[in-house]
């Protein structure tokens, strides 16, 4: 039996629509990334834009000789002070800025349900912030990557990365690690590891999300370490590396950096200044984000380099 053609004399959807109430979302950005670094990095409020790191001279297991006798009046007490380096390193803030430009006629006809200016600052915004986090992995003055001392770097022993590896890192970072930092395919990469030597990973909840752990230090995911230079790459296999970090200066670990009380403070390190309408009615904004990082000690950073993120195994049934 044929179905029943279409009453052409109907209200049909296509009509409808023009009449109908349509439920909206706001734009959808879908290179967001949850940004686990910034969140979990201590950062640190600066006033004047610059970071100085004064560090002891080390030439020894302590940087003063001490006495230890049962008669220190038979003994000479050692003598001296702690040296200091005389060029400490200075970190100094880096802007990230961007100009929007909204019509104002456009903002004001429509700007219902949503505020059309405020949208293109707040997509313009998870931009920069996105921008700042690939930095403080990335840059080449201050960017972790750069910034890990030759004795803080191993390489992987078979390609992909084993519970070994992971445990020779934490042997550089021994003191409070705070996280391993990985690209989502490495940390699948060191999940399959685990499975094939039969010690699944635990889990751990940390500011809403759900991470799996070694040793008790959770491997938090991140788009920014690359895999062969690229965020998604198209290839199965790869090269990578794993950051270990510790936080904290007072843990003398990393921390993030950023300028406090900025004329237009939106959050911290962020501002947005209007910078003016001109006569065609262009609405111009200035979006800055002022950030850096410093690295406190050597032994707060580790990388586990030449991680292969694409070995795959059959299992026995």
């Amino acid at each position: 039996m044929s179905a029943s053609p279409p009453n052409l004399n109907a209200l049909n959807a296509k009509a409808a629509y023009q009449l109908a109430d349509v439920a909206k979302t706001r734009p959808q950005y879908g290179a967001i990334t949850p940004r686990w670094l910034t969140r979990l990095l201590e950062f640190k409020a600066l006033a004047s834009g610059i970071y100085r790191v004064n560090k002891v001279v080390e030439e020894g297991d302590t940087p003063l000789d001490a006495l230890c006798s049962q008669d220190p009046e038979q003994v000479d007490i050692p003598q001296g002070f702690t040296p200091y380096q005389e060029k400490p390193r200075e970190y100094i803030l880096n802007s990230i800025s961007a100009i929007i430009n909204v019509d104002t006629k456009v903002a004001d006809v429509f700007s219902s349900p949503y505020d059309q200016t405020a949208e293109q600052l707040s997509l313009a915004i998870e931009s920069l912030r996105e921008r700042q986090e690939s930095q403080i992995i990335n840059n080449d003055d201050y960017g972790l990557l750069k910034n890990v001392a030759d004795s803080q770097k191993i390489k992987t022993r078979k390609g992909s990365p084993t519970p070994d590896d992971l445990d020779e890192l934490l042997s550089l970072v021994w003191k409070e690690p705070s996280f391993f930092l990985a690209h989502p395919r490495a940390i699948a990469a060191f999940q399959r590891e685990c499975t094939r030597r039969g010690v699944p990973p635990a889990t751990v909840n940390i500011l809403g999300g759900v991470f799996i752990v070694w040793r008790g230090v959770p491997l938090i995911p991140t788009d920014k370490l690359f895999v062969d230079g690229l965020k998604k790459p198209k290839s199965s296999k790869g090269k990578t590396n794993i950051l270990l970090v510790r936080t904290g200066e007072s843990r003398r670990g990393v921390i993030g950096l950023y300028q406090a009380n900025l004329p237009g403070d939106q959050s911290r390190g962020l501002s947005v200044r209007l910078r003016g309408v001109n006569d065609q009615g262009l609405a111009s904004y200035l979006l800055s984000i002022y950030c850096s990082a410093a690295i406190l000690a050597d032994d707060a950073l580790a990388v586990l380099q030449e991680v292969e993120v694409g070995d795959y195994y059959d299992y026995s049934k």
